[in-house]
């Protein structure tokens, strides 16, 4: 029996699932419209009766299969065998990939044929457009009659190109939850293996241990990347696939303090997994994916594009002007549309189809919002053509800010774990606040951090996708939050919570029940402590550095810096400025003014000081600009929540027209007076929002 890539999808979502999915779920997960879903049951059906499975739907609460296990194995089964499948030509593509990144020699073109049950002209068609996708990687596709088809190019240029192929199939999550079941399509079981899925979890035990033997904290983002570059070099390497010597891109740049003893602690600890020596060329590999994933983790600040942050700004103050609500209130609406819009405005740019399945349900739940999001997203972003579907994501963010906003003191703290969708995290946070409003939402966290989160810091864990942790641990739920989902977490608060709870009452009648005002008022005593320690050493310092050279100007600030006890090595902290400026420039646009920031083990504490330029120099960015003054902010490699929220705040003022004048031209007690009045409104707004009075 044939069955379609659809059919084939949506069953394999309801072999995996033992609660009801609606038509809207299954959308969102096979990214079609709902409408799509429901045309697709015909033919599901028709397969399933021919396997003795019923489709039970049920009013209200979605659809599961039914049937005895016999029934459900033979069509799991089905769905599994690989010619029964019918690869769309974007699978069948990507699986011609595979098989030519697996082979030690070059491939006929009948064996991909045969392979794939198509005819020798449709792969001929699928390698011509494979040929213009592996060109971008400087990777070569080679054919040749009488010799066959191969990939090649240098090896590190391969394993970047499997990194993006994983990417466009995967969220990342996926893959690193996923340890002890293999998926269903033919296809996905081959990208796993060659992303060396089954190697993360050894990876991610030797990347534990290098933290504890003095590595860096890294950034959630950061790390995720380095555990999958890790395990599919260790994939390659044990097929054989090594990188041969330094390509001219690298040479004189393989390792560099401080990365080599970390380089060489990973690649001792990945020998003796894999029983075999690693090359110094693997080495210096290793450094630079070292390198790359703490150079992404230099940032102080969480925004580091100052043109979106105003854009993120703007956007609100237009939605806040004409919806009434005050948006500014709510830090996490900003931090959520600068990600969002972050990866969102470089779909539209490069034309990619924006979906969505949610959407009619949008227009339905928050008619008005829309209209009023539709009217802002055209004004503010008017260099793109933002379609319906990327405004329906817009106004899950500013709708979860409403329910935010409205929300009362509740008894429950949850942390929610979600994928990179974060649209659909906002969407679950607003279906929790409606169903269960005991419910607070503590944070949100990544798959990363939620399993070294403190048990005291959350009651429970609510979570979209598959954990690294055991099941007890945690309920996992869909976006959309079913009423059966609902029922089960609301059975698990009122009594499953009671059990936990009767220890943590039992202290709190011993303390008075104070001890999470207590945790507020440390979080708020913490935050004050930074806005005083910023502002009471900020100081406007003449830079006399004539040479026109950033590089030089900004080795004269950390000097400074250095005098001043701020941090240990002015020259590692300057690299670290210059790696930052080369990867995007920190010019606030329209303006003479930059944020240069950074954070590391050499910076002893924050920092935050205003640098004036004798003679202004030229920053060549996109558009070449002028550099009259820079605001300079440091921070150690770790840092607390609340200061970095300190620091982010900041760094939102430099959108502010006033302080850009102030900066421009105010004396240092101006400027320290203008810092101390927002961040004092920042830190009421913060004392507010605890509930600590």
């Amino acid at each position: 029996m044939r069955i379609s890539s659809r059919s084939r999808r949506i069953l394999e979502l309801l072999l995996r699932n033992d609660q009801d999915l609606t038509a809207a779920q299954i959308a969102i997960e096979i990214q079609v419209s709902s409408r799509t879903v429901h045309r697709e049951l015909e033919a599901v059906e028709d397969i399933l009766r021919a396997e003795g499975v019923e489709l039970v739907k049920k009013s209200g609460s979605g659809i599961r299969l039914q049937g005895d296990k016999a029934a459900l194995n033979r069509l799991a089964q089905l769905v599994t065998v690989s010619e029964d499948i019918e690869l769309s030509q974007e699978e069948r593509q990507i699986y011609l990939l595979c098989l030519l990144l697996e082979s030690a020699q070059p491939v006929k073109l009948f064996t991909l044929a045969h392979e794939l049950k198509v005819t020798m002209p449709t792969v001929a068609h699928d390698l011509d457009e494979l040929d213009e996708w592996v060109r971008k990687f400087e990777v070569t596709l080679t054919r040749r009659r009488g010799y066959g088809i191969e990939l090649s190019g240098r090896e590190e240029q391969l394993r970047e190109m499997i990194r993006q192929v994983i990417k466009s199939r995967f969220d990342d999550t996926e893959l690193i939850s996923s340890r002890n079941e293999l998926p269903v399509h033919p296809l996905d079981r081959r990208l796993f293996a060659i992303a060396g899925q089954s190697e993360i979890e050894a990876v991610e035990k030797i990347l534990w241990r290098w933290e504890e033997h003095g590595g860096s904290r890294l950034s959630e983002d950061a790390y995720t990347d380095l555990l999958l570059r890790l395990s599919i070099a260790l994939q390659r390497i044990r097929a054989g696939k090594t990188i041969k010597a330094f390509s001219a891109v690298y040479q004189g740049n393989s390792l560099a303090v401080p990365h080599e003893s970390d380089a060489v602690y990973l690649t001792n600890r990945l020998a003796e997994l894999t029983k075999q020596d690693f090359t110094p060329e693997e080495t210096a590999y290793i450094g630079r994916l070292l390198r790359s994933a703490q150079t992404e983790d230099l940032s102080v600040l969480p925004a580091d594009d100052l043109a979106l942050t105003e854009m993120v700004r703007s956007l609100i103050e237009h939605v806040q002007n004409a919806g009434g609500a005050d948006y500014n209130k709510d830090r996490s609406l900003r931090d959520g549309l600068i990600l969002h819009l972050k990866d969102a405005l470089q779909r539209l740019n490069e034309g990619t189809t924006i979906r969505n399945p949610l959407l009619d349900q949008i227009k339905k739940d928050y008619k008005s919002l829309f209209g009023i999001v539709r009217k802002a997203a055209n004004e503010i972003l008017s260099d793109v053509v933002v379609p319906d579907e990327e405004v329906g994501f817009l106004v899950m963010h500013f709708g979860a800010s409403l329910e935010r906003l409205k929300q009362l003191r509740h008894n429950v703290r949850a942390i929610l774990v979600c994928s990179s969708g974060i649209g659909s995290s906002k969407l679950l946070q607003i279906r929790l606040q409606k169903e269960l409003p005991e419910i607070h939402i503590a944070d949100r966290v990544s798959w990363y951090e939620a399993s070294r989160t403190e048990k005291e810091k959350y009651d429970l864990i609510i979570s979209t996708v598959d954990l690294p942790l055991a099941s007890e641990e945690y309920i996992k739920v869909s976006p959309l939050l079913t009423q059966a989902e609902a029922d089960r977490l609301r059975s698990f608060i009122h009594i499953g919570l009671d059990h936990s709870r009767e220890s943590i009452l039992v202290k709190e009648e011993k303390t008075g029940g104070e001890a999470s005002n207590f945790d507020q008022l440390v979080s708020l005593k913490t935050t004050l402590d930074e806005m005083v320690s910023l502002i009471g050493r900020f100081e406007v310092v003449q830079i006399k550095e004539q040479s026109g050279d950033l590089p030089v100007i900004l080795h004269e600030a950390c000097s400074h810096e250095e005098a001043k006890g701020v941090l240990a090595d002015a020259g590692m902290a300057a690299q670290r400025l210059i790696q930052r400026e080369q990867s995007g420039s920190q010019m606030i646009p329209g303006t003479e003014v930059a944020l240069f920031h950074t954070r590391g083990e050499e910076i002893m504490r924050s920092s935050l000081s205003l640098y004036r330029l004798e003679s202004p120099l030229i920053v060549e960015a996109a558009s070449p600009s002028q550099l009259s003054h820079f605001l300079l902010m440091l921070a150690p490699r770790t840092l607390s929540k609340e200061v970095l929220e300190v620091l982010s705040e900041i760094s939102a003022m430099l959108l502010d027209t006033v302080m850009i004048n102030l900066l421009e031209a105010g004396n240092e007690a101006e400027i320290r007076d203008y810092l101390t009045i927002h961040l004092r409104l920042f830190f009421n707004i913060k004392a507010e929002a605890s509930d600590v009075k």
